[in-house]
């Protein structure tokens, strides 16, 4: 229940992503692009011939501060008028980081144009990642890869750092509650806060929203996972997991970790 495509910051296409699902004997997947649910219809369809349940979703990138906060969006209704302003903002704000990061990149010594960043997005529709950036970057010969890229020039602290247009996690929980979807907190494990930070942190987004926490993920230990468990029984939230992937290479597989959705989450996203 969270896997990337190229409509993000993955490398695989829908159909590369449902290919893996059904070798991995997957039946429930959702593909959570960053900011977008551009990949639904073609996951829906190459999921029912698959004989796989898809779940529209998406990972929307929430600030708090200068914390990234990720946040899982299910079943969403699309149409609903405050999910597509929700989204124009995003776009729009994008763009602006965009414009912003290159412009702080150029005063790094790094030239990269408008023109040679969009040129590595794969739809129009879909917002401006930052690793279209670091993927242009490296291609100029700037990193030996997208990844060096990144963590050189455009994570917290480094020159071309920028969380212009960035969502709130308080006005994201609000916006998928809104219209119809479940609310799950991303990776807490990989949130920059302590114990007691994430647990503030998700009593501030309760009223908000949330419904879930993604204990069951490819980044968190069998500790980190109990705990997560344990902090979404003591909240009463529901139980999400996903493997994040972004590309077939690595450790980072579709069906991996093993999750089994409980009814409560299955009712949620009204699959039973």
């Amino acid at each position: 229940m969270h896997v990337h495509t190229y409509y993000s910051d993955g490398a695989q296409s829908p159909a590369d992503v449902i290919a893996a699902a059904r070798r991995a004997g997957v039946g429930l997947i959702s593909v959570t692009d960053h900011d977008n649910a551009n990949a639904r219809g073609e996951v829906k369809k190459l999921a029912l011939a698959s004989d796989i349940i898809a779940v529209d979703g998406e990972e929307v990138s929430a600030y708090d501060n200068n914390i990234k906060v990720h946040i899982l969006g299910y079943g969403m209704d699309c149409g609903c008028e405050k999910y597509v302003r929700f989204h124009k903002k995003l776009y729009d704000g994008a763009e602006e980081r965009a414009f912003d990061v290159l412009k702080k990149l150029s005063a790094a010594g790094v030239r990269l144009s408008y023109g040679e960043v969009i040129r590595e997005r794969k739809s129009k529709l879909s917002p401006l990642h930052g690793m279209y950036i670091a993927t242009a970057g490296a291609r100029k010969g700037y990193a030996r890869s997208p990844f060096d890229f990144y963590a050189r020039y455009l994570g917290y602290g480094k020159p071309g750092f920028s969380c212009v247009g960035r969502p709130s996690p308080e006005e994201t929980a609000e916006l998928i509650s809104s219209c119809g979807g479940v609310c799950s907190l991303a990776h807490p494990g990989r949130i920059s806060l302590d114990k007691e930070g994430v647990q503030k942190l998700i009593e501030r987004l309760l009223p908000c929203g949330l419904s879930g926490i993604e204990a069951v993920y490819s980044g968190h230990t069998a500790k980190e996972t109990q705990y997560y468990k344990e902090l979404a029984e003591k909240y009463g939230l529901l139980v999400t997991g996903g493997s994040d992937t972004h590309y077939a290479e690595g450790n980072r597989r579709v069906g991996e970790p093993a999750f089994y959705p409980d009814d409560k989450l299955l009712s949620a996203l009204k699959i039973i």
